[in-house]
């Protein structure tokens, strides 16, 4: 399952994101996005789950407090192909 997480903390990695879904079962993927630019992140991002795990941590972590945001957990949407 493919999890998309917005309001992610800037100082936030990929290593603490990964350790936050880990509690609820494997994490085989975290990327959080950055800006091709500045190498800054964009405060969104996405986590790799079993399906069976992913939506206990959607259902535990949607609203999470993670370092003084309020995280935003969802099933990911597909992309969309580019013409």
């Amino acid at each position: 399952m493919n999890i998309y997480v917005g309001n992610i903390p800037y100082k936030s990695s990929e290593d603490d994101l990964g350790n936050l879904f880990a509690e609820f079962g494997d994490v085989t993927s975290v990327k959080i996005i950055q800006d091709k630019f500045t190498g800054r992140s964009k405060g969104f991002g996405f986590v790799e789950m079993s399906d069976d795990t992913g939506q206990a941590a959607i259902d535990a972590l949607d609203g999470f407090e993670h370092m003084g945001r309020n995280l935003r957990v969802s099933k990911a949407n597909p992309r969309e192909e580019k013409n």
